[in-house]
């Protein structure tokens, strides 16, 4: 699963949420969360996922986001998806309400995506399979992300690991270049293991601050239920689908959806 970050400008790092970060000895892990994972990984089987990611500006509420839905297994990892969102405040109406990736394409609909679309046509088809959207910034599908979330915890108790990592970690952990500026941020992180080390939940919280303008903190938080569940995801009919490129230059539609990388946060490239 890919990472998206969208919305928000970048101007330093300020002081993250005090509360996901309790001091204590760090312990190991009773189950290896990797191998765990990993064992999960089998066509037509998959997990349910759900997110609430929230940010607040100066004190007030911000965007509120809600994702509900399925994630498919493939031999290597995620491989399909089945996701609904719902948005309040920010740009709400500007992202899908509802997205398919199977193959090597995502499905959207809804919001912008769904106006000006030919008559019986209710899905656009993009030529990507790498967007999997979310908005939490640390993919415990990724192998690297989910062993650093276990090491660098600073604090263990009942199955929760809690620390702080900075975006410049996450960034070299997914191989990513990120501004130097975003690099320093701090995101407050607290995962969730059960019995069988795989992971139930992953909650983190980070603050952009632009000085005399204020600061936004975003918080994330993601679920996970239903390990090992059948799951088949299929593309919707293809009489209902359109390719975004038979839409024409003259389309309101996004030409891309976002691409899922750290450095969508703010618009840096």
């Amino acid at each position: 699963m890919k990472r998206i970050l969208a919305g928000l400008t970048l101007a330093s790092s300020a002081a993250l949420m005090a509360a996901l970060t309790a001091a204590a000895p760090a312990q190991a892990a009773p189950v290896n969360p990797v191998k765990a994972l990993q064992k999960q990984y089998k066509a037509g089987h998959g997990v349910r996922v759900s997110e609430t990611y929230r940010t607040k500006t100066n004190g007030k509420t911000g965007i509120v986001r809600t994702t509900a839905g399925s994630l498919g297994f493939g031999k290597s990892g995620v491989v399909a998806a089945d996701l609904r969102f719902r948005e309040k405040g920010g740009m709400a109406g500007l992202s899908p309400s509802r997205s398919i990736t199977v193959g090597k394409h995502t499905f959207v609909q809804g919001g912008i995506y769904s106006e000006g679309l030919p008559e019986g046509k209710k899905w656009i088809r993009y030529q990507d399979a790498s967007v999997l959207y979310t908005s939490q910034p640390l993919d415990v599908f990724d192998a690297k992300v989910l062993k650093a979330l276990v090491s660098k915890a600073k604090s263990v108790k009942g199955g929760t690991y809690r620390g702080v990592l900075t975006f410049g970690d996450v960034s070299r952990l997914y191989g990513e270049k990120i501004d130097k500026r975003l690099a320093k941020i701090k995101i407050s992180y607290a995962l969730d293991l059960n019995a069988k080390g795989l992971v139930t939940g992953v909650r983190s919280a980070y603050t952009l601050d632009y000085g005399i303008l204020g600061s936004t903190t975003a918080t994330a938080n993601t679920t996970f239920t239903g390990w090992g569940a059948k799951i088949s995801i299929k593309a919707p009919p293809s009489d209902q689908v359109v390719d975004l490129d038979e839409l024409g230059s003259d389309t309101e539609v996004p030409q891309e959806i976002p691409n899922s990388s750290l450095d969508s946060l703010g618009g840096i490239g």
